[in-house]
């Protein structure tokens, strides 16, 4: 399918976007009187403008008041967004009169927090997997499942189930018993799955992500490399819980499942299956490093939260307590030599590289 909507071939905007400071955009959000409803939707579709159709969605939902991060390419379309409920038709409709029938993927947990302003970029791909784009055919997609026949397909005596995320998404929450490739990008995890499934090409294999779209790539992948029956759950975790709750369906995900917005979790249960990087008690919470030139992504639970000032180690805490000039010559002595920096802290400090299949998904039901 190709999009050439009229209302995309005319004359190209100019460049949006936000002008408002994060203080700022956190004061007008807590403002608004109004629910939001944040909802994600994917499709691959080949778009011969994506800059037109960029500006177009972007003038028309930043006057709907939507936020969120949405990516254009000429391979398709991938967005989060928050959407005010009293305009949630017209984005739907929006969005439907372009790209119909697009099905979206409704929050488990509502917050009015998801987003604070609105992104709306064009990329090379809608989701990088670091390959050419004729490596493989990317709509050979395999079987998608609801969550009823993904539950029965996990009974099956010789399925091989795999996460395809990030190791910090299946560390708090995932399937029992699924292979969790140790990566940190999604660009990494194509040849480590084919080899995690090396000797395996005939067996039923059944992959789940957060709402498709790696799954999409990582099917297709997989067919290429000669897998003859390979499955997908529809929809990703955030419709198999909305599936599970409406049908009355067994619950067979673990844990809270991790989202790309400010929450960076929704409860799917209430097990507690990870630990603090810091001190090793049962939590599931993500943050942020509170030294911003560090930004360190980990799982601090409530108690290291308040004891480090939200940070991950001494030595950031005793940077975030600098007086403002000293603070300002250090965040420019980090930015200077950022690329090794931050290279060096993608993981948090001490924590080792372990498969989370190999990890008891039997833990503490608790609540940080």
């Amino acid at each position: 399918m190709t999009t050439q909507h009229p209302i995309f071939l005319k004359k190209k905007l100019p460049k949006l976007h936000n002008e408002l400071s994060i203080d700022q955009l956190k004061a007008r959000l807590a403002a608004e009187t109004f629910s939001r409803r944040t909802v994600s939707f994917y499709r691959y579709v080949k778009i011969e403008d994506a800059v037109a159709i960029r500006n177009s969605f972007y003038s028309q939902w930043e006057g709907l008041g939507v936020l969120g991060r949405v990516y254009f390419a000429k391979e398709g379309v991938n967005a989060q967004v928050s959407v005010p409920e009293h305009n949630y038709q017209q984005f739907l409709d929006g969005i439907c009169n372009v790209f119909p029938g697009m099905p979206m993927k409704i929050a488990v947990e509502e917050a009015k927090e998801s987003f604070y302003k609105l992104v709306v970029k064009v990329r090379p791909k809608i989701l990088a997997d670091g390959l050419s784009d004729d490596a493989y055919d990317v709509s050979n997609v395999g079987r998608h499942l609801s969550a009823r026949e993904f539950n029965e397909a996990l009974q099956q005596k010789d399925a091989v189930v795999v996460d395809v995320r990030n190791y910090f998404e299946s560390e708090i929450g995932r399937f029992e018993g699924a292979l969790c490739p140790n990566v940190d990008s999604f660009k990494d995890e194509l040849p480590v799955i084919s080899d995690m499934l090396a000797g395996q090409q005939d067996k039923k294999i059944l992959l789940y992500c957060t709402g498709g779209i790696r799954c999409e790539k990582a099917s297709a992948w997989l067919k290429h490399q000669g897998f003859s029956d390979v499955n997908q759950l529809h929809g990703g975790i955030i419709d198999y819980s909305r599936q599970v709750k409406e049908e009355g369906l067994e619950n067979k995900f673990v844990g809270k499942n991790f989202v790309f917005d400010a929450r960076m979790g929704e409860k799917i249960t209430d097990a507690v299956i990870s630990k603090c990087h810091q001190c090793g008690a049962p939590a599931d919470t993500h943050t942020n490093c509170g030294w911003e030139p560090c930004h360190l992504l980990f799982i601090q639970c409530k108690s290291c939260a308040e004891k480090m000032d939200g940070c991950c180690t001494s030595e950031c805490q005793t940077y975030l307590g600098l007086p403002s000039e000293e603070k300002e010559q250090m965040m420019r002595k980090v930015t200077a030599s950022s690329p090794a920096f931050f290279r060096s802290r993608r993981r948090p400090q001490g924590f080792v590289k372990v498969n989370p299949a190999h990890i008891s998904t039997h833990a503490t039901d608790s609540h940080t």
